[in-house]
């Protein structure tokens, strides 16, 4: 009875932790939001350049209209919504342009905000994800990894107190969507449903490299049926992925990729991810080594 008390009261003391860090961050997003209307050298940059989102949005436009153009960089004369001072150029499978494809009912600025709010709706699940994920891990652990997740303090008032969530909300990055899919992957293994965790990791997929190196992490959530588990990752990552079969799509993602893809740089927003991922990897540590260990002797 004491113990189940104490369980109890454990629970409930890292549930109000996460959800002041889900609160926290809404001052970062608070802070950003006039970053999203402005026309600026964003982040890292000494050119002036629109928002991270207008390759989302002229992407899925052409998607439907002009496929082959869709990884084509800059201004193109098809009719398509006209941004300033030109359109950022699309880098993630094609797969993402039908989430987003909806948005396309908006103007541009709001469908950026809009996109911005249903992704800030997701953080309190990713709380949820990250306290069934790690909570058996004590009080301080599971906060500072919610910390890390949910809010990545960093000293700089002038970006809220996060730059990797004023950049994500500022940019209309996907970062936080991404963050959620992969989430929800490792939860749905922990829950053992491999098909649907797999499922969420071919839908997370879209920016190839944190899927990539989610993937020990994926294996061990979803030991021992990860045969199911990667059925699922690849249906769901095939099917999500069938525009590349119009013509030309699958020509300029090649192209894109030889050009400016591999050489991208992590951005701050790209610590949202990356950061999750490398957390629960060391809460997994053991799991993961052990994978590696079996995976050297499999020859044998």
């Amino acid at each position: 009875m004491r113990r189940d008390y104490e369980k109890a009261t454990t629970d409930r003391i890292i549930l109000a932790g996460l959800v002041i860090t889900v609160a926290l961050s809404l001052v970062t997003f608070a802070q950003a939001y006039p970053e999203t209307y402005r026309v600026d050298s964003g982040c890292c940059s000494s050119h002036v350049l629109a928002k991270d989102f207008s390759a989302y949005y002229v992407g899925a436009w052409r998607l439907f209209h002009d496929a082959a153009n869709v990884y084509t960089p800059g201004v193109v004369a098809d009719g398509g919504p006209n941004i300033s001072p030109h359109p950022e150029t699309f880098k993630y499978l094609p797969s993402f342009l039908l989430y987003v494809s909806p948005l396309l009912l908006l103007s541009y600025p709001t469908a950026l905000v809009s996109f911005d709010v249903f992704q800030l709706l997701l953080l309190p699940l990713m709380a949820f994800f990250i306290f069934r994920l790690v909570r058996e891990r004590g009080v301080v652990v599971t906060l500072i990894v919610g910390a890390i997740v949910l809010l990545q303090p960093s000293p700089s008032w002038q970006w809220g107190l996060s730059a990797s969530y004023y950049w994500q909300w500022g940019e209309g990055q996907a970062k936080v969507l991404q963050t959620f899919l992969l989430l929800l992957s490792f939860y749905l293994g922990s829950r053992k449903t491999p098909f649907l965790s797999g499922a969420a990791l071919g839908l997370a997929a879209f920016d190839l490299r944190f899927a990539l190196i989610s993937l020990p992490l994926f294996l061990v959530y979803n030991k021992p049926q990860f045969r199911l588990a990667a059925a699922g990752a690849l249906c769901f990552g095939l099917a999500s992925n069938l525009p590349f079969i119009i013509p030309g799509v699958a020509s300029g993602f090649e192209s894109m990729m030889l050009s400016s893809g591999v050489t991208t740089p992590l951005y701050y927003y790209s610590y949202i991810p990356l950061l999750t991922i490398v957390c629960l990897t060391i809460l997994k540590a053991s799991d993961v080594a052990g994978l590696v260990r079996k995976a050297r002797a499999w020859p044998d």
